[in-house]
């Protein structure tokens, strides 16, 4: 027994040990290191940031290369200097770097720190970029930890990095809700970040001991297992002395407090939002995307950090298509990668290795590679299982826990399968409960739906335009004052008031203000029609900009000019009556006893829109019902939500943008981007830039940006879904192939009426879908396009079409709508149904195809032949660019004709015309085509036939086809087959 008095001693000593380095951990906090941080000068001073450069006597002469560091919004700048022979600042500027430090204080330490937002830190990074770059006269590298990272990204950005030579991130995330910590639903993530910015964090804030132990709730085994470590070697100073400095700061000195606001917009713009994946963020009113990055990138992964996954952190790829990206990856966890032996082994010997690269002072790092990017399954975060059970399991074991964070994360994809479905019931279910809870009495208008987001979220993003955002508080504010002075002028409710105006703001608040007042908006497109359609709406007063002031000017009616920028300029003849609303001082006007906000009914017309049809010109009568409808309806089948960007690059005039693309997004509570006109490069830049996520179009507008060879747009563009209507289905497929992934969802609405076709899930490019739920229900009634009548049975009621037979579509009449022009005793006595100017036909699975304008049918020997399904037909040859049918007569009947133009350097045999045509009925194939070098379209990009069908019958010659009937096929087309149909009409062609 001689070992048992070492034995006890040894014990003895063990626990006075463990006594004396546990008081004094109580007492201090910690065991004294007498480690002391490294030295540094404050060089720049700021209410938001002090500016430290470490070792700045050394670094003087300039010959350095300056890396400025960025921590997180809620840790102490002290995390880069933790201990000076492993912190980075040490590592880095004994590798010949010049490190600067920002330090942002705390909150609650520092002078109006509560107000901070998100905003100021990047604005505060992007000056201290110009501060170092001034005072070293060198480009700098900006390097930033978590969501240091991300200020990064966003203030490289912000400058589109002027003067900037690398960014540098660790564990830093962009793609934020690709992998989410905890293995959260993406949709409970959003709706939870969305609740705590509107109704939380704008009224509290977060203090240091409340981020640091939501941090160590993140990985709670870890945590665990940190401490019962130091307890259990608590009698060993010698073996804890070296991580000591770690682990105060972690524990306790490295957490700062977060201002309220700041951490509002973090969960609004990058939680809720995602923009840093699809750009659009706003940063003091200016809109900013990381698709503006240019300068290379180093991104550093840890395989095992669960807080800015692998997934999210390679988002930066998709995110910065311009950009060199690269990436080093290390097997740590979220702290490790900045904090502790890895980081002082492999990270800043990495970061400084890469800046002297960079710098043209050494090799290319060893340990980086370029980064890739592919889309992840959404079950997949970028840790992989293997490595998340071993990670997870080891702790388990040395802890001695049984249910952790890691064994939950392993199976949340059982909670992610659910998510598409239940955020988008979550959207869809009250849009369509109020749609059914509309009736003829109900207020519903477009100026009520803005009020209403107003009042839901003041500050919430409402349009976009000219890189500016406008929230809804000062959409609303504007709204109100031209509200005031209309009325001053003597608009009263259901006066009609034509709108002639660019697509700007003041014309989107001009139509507002209007429907806040109850008048009808009668939109002016600036066409050669304008006398006339100003008689034909009955307007006797106009609000115009000043670039239409003239045209307004001359028409013999009222003038209100509104908008136009700070240099406007008003191009007036002397004595005209125009009023200038800007001069007019909202505060001033007594508003009178009759004015109610937003007074509109359902019943009630709301809008006129003025079209061609035919070749007359026709005015269609919008109730708020119908409106409402369209906006709801588009809404739900586009699935729009408060992450979306609606871009429209139609004229607001256009009666798609004013009921689906307008209404829709007001509707889905989406952000609405408008563009002064369709420019391939502007667009470009305004999708990266604004974050958009739909894109309205009409007729063939995609053309010119499908067709576009250098189109700076990429596979990492945020588009999701193309809406509009009248789309040709050739155009639709090289859409879909152009932008992919993004889909089209083509609606068909009648003006008046409440028909709404929707192809919703887009699996048949060309057809126009089923009815939307809310909308009318609709039939097709047997029709006779050459006689312009209906057949009827034997009991004298309009015959109901079967599958596959084509007539008229109606729409059922509802009790919401004012209809003039609705038949009733239809399919049955005292029914009452609308008709369409347009001819449909229904497969067997319900799908609805349109065939032609019930006016614009060819009227052929042989019977009536339908454009739409040829011009779909020829649309499938990749070599066409644009097609349009129409009919010429020939003697006392029509040949039906198609003109087409080809893309650059195509051509077109006859063989081609007869495989795309092969599934047509002989009788449904055209007579003659021929290719012709434009076709003429309208302001709304439809493809005009006037010109064509009054040039009369094609040229002969190489690129004109006859059709002949007896071979089946299509034939050169020669003078003597054009004399022969001369003299005898089609009866060549039909014998």
């Amino acid at each position: 027994m001689s070992w048992y008095p070492e034995v006890l001693n040894g014990s003895v000593r063990r626990v006075v040990a463990t006594a004396q380095n546990g008081l004094e951990v109580i007492r201090l906090g910690g065991l004294e290191t007498e480690a002391r941080p490294s030295e540094f000068r404050v060089v720049e001073r700021e209410p938001m940031f002090r500016l430290r450069r470490y070792f700045a006597d050394e670094a003087a002469d300039g010959s350095r290369p300056p890396i400025v560091l960025v921590p997180p919004m809620m840790m102490s700048a002290d995390v880069y200097d933790v201990a000076q022979d492993q912190g980075a600042v040490g590592v880095l500027h004994a590798m010949g770097l010049d490190p600067w430090v920002v330090d942002f204080g705390s909150p609650d330490t520092e002078d109006g720190g509560w107000n901070r937002t998100l905003a100021d830190h990047v604005v505060a990074i992007s000056d201290i970029i110009d501060r170092v770059h001034e005072h070293t006269g060198r480009e700098v590298h900006l390097a930033g930890y978590s969501q240091g990272g991300m200020f990064c990204y966003q203030a490289a950005a912000y400058r589109r990095c002027k003067n900037l030579a690398s960014v540098i991130t660790f564990g830093a995330p962009v793609d934020t809700l690709a992998a989410l910590p905890l293995g959260i639903p993406e949709g409970v993530a959003t709706r939870a970040a969305d609740f705590l910015a509107d109704h939380v964090f704008t009224r509290l804030s977060i203090a240091g001991w409340m981020a640091r132990t939501g941090f160590q709730l993140l990985d709670p085994v870890k945590t665990a297992k940190s401490r019962i470590d130091f307890l259990r070697q608590l009698h060993d100073r010698e073996a804890l002395l070296p991580r000591e400095q770690q682990r105060r700061f972690l524990a306790t000195e490295g957490w700062v407090a977060w201002s309220g606001p700041a951490v509002a917009e973090l969960l609004k713009q990058f939680i809720v939002h995602n923009r840093m994946m699809s750009g659009g963020f706003v940063i003091q009113e200016r809109l900013v995307t990381l698709a503006e990055l240019s300068c290379p990138i180093l991104a550093f992964v840890g395989e095992v950090d669960d807080i800015g996954q692998p997934v999210a952190v390679r988002g930066i790829r998709k995110a910065a298509p311009r950009a060199e990206v690269f990436e080093s990856t290390l097997r740590a966890g979220h702290f490790g990668l900045v904090v502790g032996s890895a980081a002082a082994t492999q990270t800043w010997p990495t970061a400084g290795e890469w800046v002297r690269w960079r710098e043209g002072l050494g090799p290319r790092p060893e340990t980086i590679d370029e980064m890739t990017y592919e889309d992840q399954p959404a079950t997949e975060t970028g840790v992989s299982v293997s490595d998340r059970i071993l990670h997870t399991g080891a702790s388990i074991a040395e802890v001695g826990v049984g249910i952790t964070r890691g064994v939950l994360d392993i199976t949340s994809h059982t909670m992610r399968g659910t998510r598409e479905l239940s955020a988008e019931a979550i959207r869809v279910l009250p849009r369509l409960a109020r749609l059914g809870q509309i009736q003829p009495h109900t207020t519903i208008s477009l100026g009520k739906l803005l009020a209403e987001a107003g009042a839901r979220s003041p500050k919430g993003e409402c349009f976009l335009f000219d890189d500016r955002v406008y929230t809804n508080e000062a959409v609303n504010t504007r709204i109100d004052n031209v509200v005031r002075g209309l009325i001053s002028t003597g608009v009263r409710p259901a006066e009609r008031i034509g709108l002639l105006m660019e697509t700007r703001p003041s014309a989107l608040i001009a139509i507002a203000a209007l429907s806040r007042i109850g008048a009808v908006v009668v939109m002016l497109p600036p066409t050669a029609d304008l006398s006339a359609s100003v008689r034909l709406g009955g307007v006797q007063t106009i609000i115009t900009d000043p670039d239409n002031l003239r045209s307004a000017t001359s028409l013999g009616v009222d003038v209100l000019v509104l908008g136009g920028g700070e240099s406007r300029v008003l191009d007036t003849e002397p004595d005209s009556a125009t009023i200038d609303l800007e001069k007019i001082d909202p505060s001033q006007v007594k508003l009178p006893a009759w004015y109610r906000p937003n007074p509109g009914r359902a019943q009630e017309l709301a809008f006129v829109l003025l079209s061609r049809s035919g070749g007359h010109l026709e005015a269609k009568h919008i109730t708020n019902h119908r409106w409402a409808l369209s906006a709801f309806g588009t809404a739900t089948a586009a699935n729009l939500g408060r992450g979306d960007t609606v871009y429209s690059i139609a004229p607001l005039y256009h009666s798609s943008v004013l009921l689906a693309t307008l209404g829709g997004a007001i509707a889905g509570g989406s952000r609405i981007a408008l563009t002064r006109g369709l420019d391939p490069a502007q667009f470009a830049a305004e999708v990266h830039r604004y974050g958009v996520t739909v894109v309205a179009y009409t007729w063939t507008m995609m053309r010119e940006l499908v067709n576009c060879e250098d189109l700076p747009i990429g596979p990492g563009h945020p588009i999701r879904l193309f809406i509009g209507s009248g789309m040709p289905r050739g155009l639709w497929l090289r859409t879909m192939k152009r932008f992919e992934p993004a889909r089209v969802l083509e609606f068909y609405a009648s003006t008046e009426g409440a028909v709404v076709l929707a192809n919703v899930s887009g699996a048949k490019p060309g057809a126009k879908g089923r009815p939307l739920p809310g909308s009318t229900p609709v039939r097709i009634a047997a029709y006779d396009p050459i006689r312009g009548e209906y057949l009827v049975d034997e009991q004298g009621l309009v015959r109901e079409c079967g599958v596959g037979e084509v007539g008229l579509l109606l729409g059922h009449a509802t009790n919401n709508e004012a209809i003039s022009g609705a038949m009733r005793g239809v399919f049955g006595a005292g029914d009452a149904w609308v008709p369409t100017e347009h001819l449909f036909t229904v497969d067997a699975d319900g799908d609805f195809w349109m065939m032609d304008e019930k006016n614009a049918v060819v009227r052929a020997r042989r019977g009536p032949v339908f454009g739409q399904p040829i011009v779909d037909a020829l649309g499938g040859i990749e070599r066409v660019d644009n097609a349009v049918a129409y009919g010429v007569p020939v003697g006392d009947e029509e040949l039906a004709v198609v003109a087409l133009t080809l893309l650059p350097d195509s051509s077109l045999s006859a063989v081609d015309l007869a495989d795309a045509l092969a599934d047509l009925e002989p009788a449904q194939r055209p007579d003659l085509i021929h290719v012709v070098p434009e076709i003429a379209i309208s302001n709304s990009y439809r493809p005009r036939r006037s010109a064509l069908k009054a040039a009369g019958l094609p040229k002969p010659g190489v690129r004109s086809w006859y059709y002949d009937p007896e071979k089946d096929g299509y034939r050169r087309l020669t003078r003597a087959v054009i004399s022969e149909l001369k003299e005898r009409g089609s009866r060549a062609l039909t014998g």
